[in-house]
């Protein structure tokens, strides 16, 4: 099962909203043949783990046992069933690292397979499992996107701050870096008005190797001129305000109340199957997510060595423990998760 993951991992970025998955088949204490879904709208784990195995192997399939890290699919979308696949090469076990909570899935794959006279065997490192596609659970179990949590902060807790007229970089080139490739594995990335209008981000992966994610803004008032970096063609970007619908180009505005708005753009990013948002500021919107016990995850660079006098000062966590701590050069990086 740690091989089903460790092959699971090497289709991000590129499978979602599909799950990362892994597959291998086992003969006699022998790897036979083993599979990772890809890309979305190929062909999943199971498939490429079966294709896998080489000629004269191929006799061994229907002996040998399937490990997969979740639940096998058993229902017509882009491709056919993989249950209907394994009961075809009449494989006998079948080992799953944890049940999908996909509704079209949900225990279906486990049931068929079951009354095809397959003995399944489930829940084997079903954390690893789970936590390997933790947007995607999220997603299904709470109906709207996984959210991530993440700011820098100076050794007295601000996380803005201006010297001789010039705002104060806080991070190290690593974090910043690092903060790109955290960019890269989310479906979104948002801030608010002040963030966007102030430091004028851009929003993209520039530092590391990989897709853009979506970019949002949260500008109730629409006071954010359109000719701003983070309206630029390089990635779509979605501005939630209180005034107007518009699609132009790359640019959609999205209309709210402003009454519950939270829950609202929350709502317009689950159906639009957005799974995984990264808020990035500033510091009243972090507050927001903070405050209405909206958060899966939370990341926090702090440089010790810097102290700003006067300062916007960093977020308040509630109810929360450190999963981890990273440190590199003159950055920790703490992980948290809520209670």
């Amino acid at each position: 099962m740690s091989r089903c993951i460790q092959l699971a991992k090497l289709g991000e970025g590129n499978v979602a909203p599909n799950p990362m998955v892994g597959a291998v088949l086992l003969c006699n204490d022998r790897i036979i043949g083993e599979g990772y879904h890809q890309k979305y709208g190929a062909a999943h784990a199971e498939v490429n783990c079966v294709d896998s195995v080489k000629e004269p192997d191929k006799k061994l399939i229907e002996k040998s046992s399937l490990y997969v890290s979740l639940e096998p699919c058993s229902h017509f979308r882009k491709t056919p069933p993989c249950v209907d696949l394994i009961i075809k090469n009449k494989i006998r076990n079948v080992i799953i690292g944890c049940i999908d909570v996909y509704k079209e899935v949900a225990g279906k794959g486990v049931q068929k397979l079951g009354e095809a006279g397959i003995d399944v065997t489930t829940g084997i490192l079903e954390k690893e499992c789970i936590d390997l596609n933790k947007r995607f659970f999220t997603f299904h179990q709470k109906f709207r996107p996984h959210i991530i949590l993440k700011w820098a902060e100076s050794g007295n807790g601000k996380i803005a701050g201006r010297l001789s007229g010039k705002r104060i970089h806080i991070s190290n080139e690593y974090s910043n870096r690092l903060v790109h490739k955290w960019r890269s594995e989310e479906a979104a990335i948002l801030v608010g008005t002040n963030t966007a209008m102030q430091d004028d981000p851009l929003l993209t992966t520039r530092l590391w190797a990989g897709k853009n994610p979506v970019r949002i803004v949260i500008d109730k008032k629409l006071v954010l001129q359109p000719g701003s970096k983070i309206c630029n063609s390089e990635a779509k970007t979605i501005i939630y305000n209180c005034i107007k619908d518009l699609i132009v180009e790359n640019l959609v505005y999205i209309n709210l109340d402003n009454e519950n708005f939270l829950e609202q753009m929350l709502n317009s990013l689950f159906e639009m199957n957005i799974q995984s948002v990264l808020v990035e500021g500033g510091a009243k919107t972090l507050q927001t997510f903070i405050d209405r016990n909206c958060w899966d995850e939370a990341r926090i660079i702090t440089n010790e060595g810097i102290f700003i006098k006067d300062g916007v000062s960093a977020p308040v966590l509630k109810n929360y423990f450190v999963e981890k701590k990273e440190q590199y050069f003159t950055d920790v990086t703490r992980y948290y998760k809520p209670l």
